[in-house]
């Protein structure tokens, strides 16, 4: 077996770096285990929606969001594990084309929440390639800590859909745990939007 070398992004300090730079008025849809660690340390907001334990249901929760809310940039948070569990996923966004959705995958060549076995794309496979394939064409790489502007820029223009490969580090930051309770995280999120709860 065949590793591939990895650049090293410090993926709490992207996800910070990422939430600050986007207009404030996006919406964050956030994979099980570290992205929504990482999204909540970087501050949590009404327009964040944590996923607990809903593996690969990341991008397909994302999507329906950007269709039905067409003038709002949509953000999908996830990492690698999951976006190979929901892979044919990328199909549907490459399908309907929603100018305002972007994927974003952290990326560190590991299921994180297993065991830290690795994944797929630690053994070759391209994860912004396969999405190309699957018809997103702004799918690209970013190995680079400083890369996070240029992601927020592409995410502010809503020509997407965008699909962005972060290549981050292995580290494990000290957990930050947003709320578990799934009736709280919907009634706040429909209420940031303008919707009442039930």
């Amino acid at each position: 077996m065949t590793t591939v070398a990895r650049t090293r992004i410090d993926r709490r300090a992207f996800v910070a770096a990422l939430v600050a730079a986007v207009p404030a008025d996006t919406l964050f849809v956030t994979g099980l285990g570290s992205p929504s660690y990482d999204l909540f340390a970087a501050g949590d907001r009404d327009r964040n929606f944590y996923l607990w334990g809903a593996m690969g249901a990341a991008v397909p929760v994302g999507l329906g969001l950007a269709v039905a809310q067409r003038n709002v940039p949509v953000v999908v948070l996830t990492g690698d594990g999951e976006q190979l569990m929901g892979i044919g996923a990328l199909g549907s966004v490459g399908v309907q084309q929603p100018a305002n959705l972007n994927v974003v995958v952290l990326d560190n060549g590991h299921y994180g929440e297993t065991g830290m076995q690795p994944s797929h794309t630690s053994l070759g496979t391209d994860l912004s390639l396969v999405a190309r394939g699957f018809g997103i064409a702004d799918s690209v790489r970013v190995d680079r800590q400083d890369g996070a502007n240029g992601v927020a820029e592409r995410i502010g223009a809503r020509r997407g859909p965008t699909f962005t490969q972060v290549l981050i580090d292995t580290d494990e930051p000290p957990r930050a745990l947003p709320a578990r309770d799934g009736v709280h995280i919907k009634n706040r999120f429909r209420a940031a939007l303008g919707f009442g709860t039930f």
